[in-house]
């Protein structure tokens, strides 16, 4: 089997949030073909690591195996192939495995891990576990597409709130104002709020959509029982490094009223250093591959933003594929990008096991 029938095979496993079982046992039994020692922990995460297990010089490439939700038929159109998970992000993770096992022979004073994480689209768990049981290695990279030829930094933070109301039923010809109204109101609160934080940060010279306050309107339900009228609204702010949400929290506070806010989750942005060893690493793989380099900071999140805080040490996120194909029904990637990323990666991993 050769590198892109291993990674058609991984896109044609259903991998979804919740639900990586097949998949990591398949992933596992390859690893091991591969020559790693492999294992699931107790969060679930595939764990497998190849070189000197001896070696205080440790690399450790942390992937996820799970998707969001939707099948995309697995198939080649031309060079190309599309599957849930080709960028986001089973490629990135078939790229590491791939290249530690080329590079294996290599390490007799380094140990590389690749991790396969679970539940990185839904709650972070795998990433979680690994943030409070794992010792720090040497360096990190993410497995995340930044494109074969660049590297990315960083990633903005993430603030998820639910906000619920219940009213006695009224008429809508009085002077009644139910949830629904009750809600739109504190969305646009919200909205006002993060308009006057980018125009501030903007008059600072903070420029980008790295350096802003993004809300997100992701559900918005009414319903009634005919006794009582309901609403619920799900919001998603992605937020800028530095950002302290004391503040906004006292003011969502205020603007909810009786409403019920629920917060599922919080993480602070996180951005890395440009000079680094697995940077400078990667720059001369992109070099050596015949590439130009350049350094990417997403709007998004990942597990660097878990796992960086608490490792503290040297990071960045690689992988080949175009990320705004992220999520949508027709990921894909190419070949060449593809192999690309993989003999990157292999390069750089030779550099920093002492190669």
């Amino acid at each position: 089997m050769n590198d892109l029938e291993f990674l058609e095979k991984l896109l044609a496993i259903p991998s979804p949030s919740g639900g990586e079982d097949i998949f990591a046992e398949y992933l596992i039994a390859q690893m091991r073909k591969m020559g790693f020692v492999a294992h699931r922990d107790e969060a679930g995460n595939v764990v497998g690591t190849v070189g000197n297990p001896a070696a205080e010089n440790h690399v450790v490439l942390l992937g996820h195996m799970d998707t969001v939700p939707g099948f995309i038929p697995v198939r080649w159109e031309g060079d190309t192939l599309y599957g849930r998970g080709a960028v986001d992000a089973k490629g990135p993770l078939t790229a590491f495995v791939l290249a530690a096992a080329q590079v294996a022979p290599k390490l007799t004073n380094a140990r590389v891990t690749v991790i396969g994480a679970v539940e990185e689209e839904s709650h972070g768990w795998g990433s979680q576990y690994l943030a409070q049981t794992m010792a720090a290695p040497s360096c990190a990279i993410i497995g995340e597409p930044s494109a074969w030829d660049c590297i990315t930094l960083g990633y903005k933070g993430r603030l998820l709130m639910e906000y619920s109301l219940t009213q006695p039923g009224g008429h809508s010809a009085g002077e009644f104002v139910g949830p629904a109204e009750h809600a739109v109101t504190f969305w646009n609160s919200v909205r006002r709020y993060a308009g006057a934080y980018n125009q501030e940060a903007l008059a600072q010279g903070r420029k980008g959509r790295f350096y802003t306050l993004d809300p997100a309107l992701r559900d918005l339900h009414t319903y009634s029982d005919g006794l009582n009228d309901y609403v619920e609204m799900t919001i998603v702010a992605r937020l800028p490094p530095g950002f302290g949400m004391a503040d906004l929290l006292e003011k969502m506070d205020l603007w909810a009223h009786e409403a019920k806010l629920t917060f599922r989750g919080s993480d602070p942005a996180y951005q890395s250093e440009k000079n680094t060893p697995p940077v400078r690493a990667l720059l001369r793989a992109i070099r050596a591959e015949g590439g130009k380099p350049a350094f990417k900071l997403k709007t998004g999140t990942s597990d660097m933003n878990t796992v960086g805080p608490v490792w503290e040490c040297p990071m960045v996120a690689y992988g080949p594929g175009d990320s705004s194909l992220d999520h949508t029904p027709h990921e894909h990637i190419d070949a060449a990008e593809f192999r690309r990323g993989v003999a990157v990666l292999a390069r750089a991993l030779e550099t920093l096991g002492g190669g």
